[in-house]
Order: structure tokens, then C-alpha cells, then sequence
């Protein structure tokens, strides 16, 4: 069935033609044509049927189009989206894009009023809120009036959760935890995947990497064509983003959006390029100076780097920040053409184990970092990363692993957490291994969580006491390091951790000004010692 403006525009020989003598319907008709092209345009046209709030065009619902767009052509089939919070990313994605494809004439595989659309968010009353409005927009007068003529929603099934229309389309509705027997989508959408105020809880974010891996990976309806599309906020670096771009980066598209602008960062797809200047905001009529940094104040430096920045850590690093490392190098050592790995002579060495003896991929590596202490040139105390692994070992292996890092590096002390996978390892070292030139101590790692213990040896770094040479592997603990506690494994600096604090015990790890105090300290002793011995 036509629509009354198409019947009218028929009998027109020319388009001239058409506006001249129906200029109404000729109007009508263009509007549809620029709305099927532009996905922006119809957004902007959409609006007031959807939200209450005035429409405000942003440069970044362009970009979001043009890649929408493009998952509809069958140019995008994996398409990740980052963005920060109220920036009407739910409106386009979740909202319009639905009704968006179901308008389009040019029909295929992912365009057409056919396509059937599996929408899921962390909360099934989110999912529900988008499927209303979505309805509501293609109940719209506006909406009939441009597309009434394609298709009509089926009263057997038309509710909140899922409506079907009457070419085979439906918009389905569910959440994280939502059971998916016998359903799928031609285009699976995930809307926030993570609740921001359970994503710390390892267990519940491990529970929706499950949940996408197992269920939503067999949920296309035809996986040949069948497109995913993931828009959300960063919260942490194994959220679903960091889940799917770590497995199968070359497969997805990766549309990033900070909402300030940092040129190392400049997100460039085959779509669209981000031409920001550095510091520049995504939505400054919106989010001003003002209000972003009240913003980021509100969320501290963790919560703002993900939700707002769209790296799930502060730049530059959170607790420990990156640029505290000193580089061990030839500048540092004075020596030129000194090779990267030749280091000082230690006063000291320690060797520190977080065990987790296991091989299966879902526990976390057993890590071990070594360390040296020696005395620089102005007797100040400095700290050298030696060496440092994280693996999946079974029992024997780990052992083994362990003793041959001792005996290379020859260590003083061997620490070992004192927890039921350190406690064997430690027995099986002594049993066995007793004669070895180094000590086992086993440690408790005391009051406070691992937070608390790592702001604990925050200062030996930012008094640029701790070294690290130019290596693959110390670089591995360096941005370890530097995304804690928001980092997808800790054990290295756990390790880390472990071995400074116990260092700062023993009293290989005072700061300048400590060494300075007790020598003050120790002068004054003995003068006045000498006062009472040899009186004047």
C-alpha cells in the first residue's frame, strides 16, 4: 500500500513536475529520501517523539551515524562504540537505529523492515525503557506519516519486552542475565553491558564476559551476515570492551569518543576520523569546562579516566604512575654503551612469589619479581627491578621455574606469600631444596587490602628510587602497574608489592631524608656520647 503522498507523486511525469503540482507531498517525500540517507538527519527529525529534552546536534552523533550506517550496508559486522555517559548514545543506538533500518527502501540483509533486532543491557528495566520509546517512535504521527505504508506492528505480539511487525522484523528486549533459549537477532545489540557500580566485583564482571561468550556468541541468525554491535562506557580493563577487542581485535571495528580530546589517542575508522584539537570537549554546548571538571572531581581519577576518558585508567597511571620508573640506561649509570641489562653491584637481592599453580586460562598467572638494592654515588638506596615473569604453571613446573630464578639471579631471600598455594610451594622448596644458597621467608601480607598496600610503597616511587631496565618484561610490570587496581591481572604487583614492603621493613628502602635523619641523628649521639665520656 501506498501512502497518499507517494499515490499523488505517480502521476507526476518529472520531479519539477511533482513539487509544482503536489508541493506538500513532494516535500513529504524528499524529507523520507533525506531521512533513509541520513541516519543523523532522522535522529534529529525523531527526537521530540522520544525525549522531552530540546535536540542538540553533536559532531559525535554524526560519527555514531556513519557507523551505524554502515553495520546496516553489511560494511561493519563487529562494531564497538565507546562513549561517556549522557551523550544520547542509547537514544541513537538503542532507539533510533531500529527504526531507522526498518525504514529503509533499499533492502538487505540488514536493511529492510525484515531485519530482527536482540537488544540487552546489564538491567532488563533498561532494555524495556528503549523497546517503549522505540515502539512509541514508530507509533509517532511523524514516523506513519514518512513510513506507515512500509509495515505494520502485529497485535499478537506487540508488548513491552517484544514486538514483531508484519515483514518478519521484531525488536526483542533482555538483559545480562536474561535467559535466551531459541532466540537471536540479525543484529545483536549490547547497551551497557556492566552496571558501574558492580563492575569491581571480579565475579559479577567475570559473569557477563560468561554470558557474552557462551550465550550471546551463538545468538546470530545467520552468523554469515549478522552483525554485533557493543556501545558503552569503559569501567575497567577487562570489561566487555577490553573482553572482545583482547580476542579478536582484528575483527572489530573500534569507534572511541573521549570527552576530552587526546591526540595520541585520535580514533581514525574507514568511517570517520576524529578531528579534535588536543582538549578539546566531545560535547561542550552540553558538557562545558565547568561541568566536566566538576564531573571528573565527582568521579575521582579512576572512575573519570574510564567513564569519561575511555581508558580505564588515569593517564600517566593511577597509583603508581608511570613516568615514576627511572629508566635504567647509560645516562642513568654513567657508562657509555652499557648494556641495558648490565646492572650495579647489589648490597642485596630478593626474589618475590605470588603463587596460583594452575594451568587452566580462567585463575590468575603465578607471578615472581626480582629485585636489587645498592648504594648510588650520594649513598642514597636504590631499588632495580631484576627480572620479572607471570605464568600458568602446574605444580612441578612452578617449583622448577622458581629455583632456576634464584640460583640465576642469586637472591639472598625468597618471599612467599603465606597463603595455602605458597604454603606448599615454600615446603616443597625446603624439603627438597633446603641446601640452596638462599633464604625462604614466608609473608603475611598484613592489614588492608591490596589498595591500601600498594599506596603503602607509593612514595619509594615517586622519589624516583625505583629502576627498571628497557625490557619486554619489565615493561609488562610497569603497565601492570599503572592500571592497578583497575588492571585485568595484579599478580605482578602483588609480587611487586610484596617485596618492597618488605624491603622498606628491613630497612633497604629509606627514603633521602630518612638516610639524612638517622645520619643527624647518629652524629648527635655520638657527640653527646662523647660529652659525657670526656668532659670539658
Amino acid at each position: 500500500m501506498k501512502s497518499p503522498q507517494s499515490s499523488q507523486l505517480l502521476h507526476a511525469k518529472t520531479m519539477e513536475e511533482a513539487i509544482e503540482q503536489y508541493p506538500e507531498a513532494a516535500a513529504v517525500e524528499l524529507e523520507r529520501l533525506n531521512f533513509e540517507e541520513k541516519m543523523v538527519d532522522f535522529v534529529a527529525g525523531a527526537w521530540k517523539y522520544i525525549d522531552p529534552n530540546p535536540y542538540k546536534y553533536g559532531w559525535h552523533l554524526e560519527a555514531i551515524a556513519e557507523h551505524l550506517q554502515a553495520v546496516a550496508r553489511g560494511e561493519i559486522r563487529r562494531l564497538v562504540i565507546n562513549v561517556p555517559p549522557r551523550t544520547s548514545k542509547s537514544s541513537m543506538v538503542s532507539v533510533c537505529f531500529p527504526a531507522w533500518v526498518w525504514s529503509q527502501s533499499e533492502i538487505g540483509p540488514l536493511s529492510g523492515p525484515h531485519v530482527q533486532f536482540l537488544y540487552a543491557s546489564y538491567a532488563q528495566s533498561l532494555s524495556i525503557r528503549d523497546s517503549i520509546k522505540t515502539r512509541r517512535l514508530l507509533e509517532s504521527s511523524w514516523y506513519q506519516r514518512h513510513w506507515g505504508d512500509k509495515y505494520k506492528i502485529v497485535s499478537d505480539q506487540n508488548t513491552k519486552v517484544r514486538f514483531d511487525n508484519n515483514k518478519g522484523g521484531y525488536r526483542l528486549a533482555t538483559s545480562v542475565d536474561g535467559a535466551l533459549t531459541g532466540e537471536g537477532g540479525s543484529i545483536i545489540v549490547v547497551d551497557d553491558p556492566h552496571n558501574a557500580n558492580e563492575v569491581e566485583s571480579d565475579l559479577v564482571r567475570q559473569g557477563t564476559l560468561e554470558w557474552w561468550d557462551q550465550s550471546m556468541s551463538t545468538r546470530l541468525n545467520d552468523p554469515k551476515t549478522g552483525a554485533y554491535v557493543v556501545i558503552m562506557q569503559r569501567l575497567h580493563e577487562s570489561d566487555l570492551t577490553g573482553h572482545v577487542l583482547s580476542k579478536d581485535r582484528g575483527d572489530w571495528v573500534h569507534l572511541c569518543l573521549p570527552m576530552r580530546f587526546e591526540s595520541d589517542r585520535r580514533c581514525i575508522t574507514p568511517w570517520y576520523v576524529d578531528q579534535r584539537e588536543e582538549g578539546d570537549l566531545l560535547v561542550g554546548d552540553r558538557f562545558g569546562e565547568a561541568e566536566v571538571s566538576s564531573l571528573e572531581n565527582a568521579l575521582g581519577p579512576f572512575a573519570a579516566a574510564g567513564q569519561l576518558q575511555q581508558r580505564p585508567k588515569p593517564k600517566g597511571g593511577g597509583i603508581i604512575k608511570r613516568d615514576w620508573w627511572v629508566l635504567w640506561d647509560e645516562t642513568v649509570s654513567g657508562v657509555q654503551g652499557l648494556r641495558k641489562n648490565v646492572f650495579p653491584p647489589f648490597e642485596y637481592v630478593i626474589s618475590s612469589l605470588d603463587t596460583a599453580y594452575t594451568t587452566k586460562q580462567e585463575n590468575d598467572y603465578s607471578a615472581m619479581t626480582t629485585w636489587g638494592v645498592w648504594i648510588d654515588r650520594q649513598e642514597n638506596q636504590r631499588i632495580m627491578l631484576i627480572h620479572a615473569w607471570q605464568d600458568r604453571l602446574e605444580f612441578p613446573q612452578l617449583v622448577q621455574k622458581v629455583i632456576k630464578e634464584c640460583n640465576d639471579y642469586k637472591i639472598d631471600k625468597l618471599l612467599i606469600e603465606s597463603k595455602a598455594a605458597g604454603l606448599s610451594v615454600a615446603q616443597e622448596l625446603r624439603t627438597h631444596f633446603a641446601r640452596e644458597n638462599w633464604g625462604i621467608q614466608l609473608v603475611d601480607p598484613g592489614r588492608g587490602d591490596k589498595v591500601a598496600r600498594t599506596y603503602a610503597i607509593q612514595h619509594l616511587f615517586a622519589e624516583g628510587m625505583i629502576y627498571a631496565p628497557d625490557m619486554e618484561w619489565a615493561e609488562k610490570v610497569i603497565e601492570q602497574a599503572e592500571s592497578f587496581p583497575k588492571s585485568k591481572h595484579d599478580d605482578l604487583v602483588d609480587s611487586m608489592t610484596q617485596a618492597l614492603s618488605h624491603l622498606r621493613v628491613i630497612g633497604f628502602a629509606r627514603k633521602p631524608v630518612e638516610i639524612v635523619a638517622d645520619k643527624t641523628e647518629s652524629m648527635l649521639y655520638k657527640s653527646s656520647r662523647n660529652q659525657q665520656l670526656y668532659p670539658v
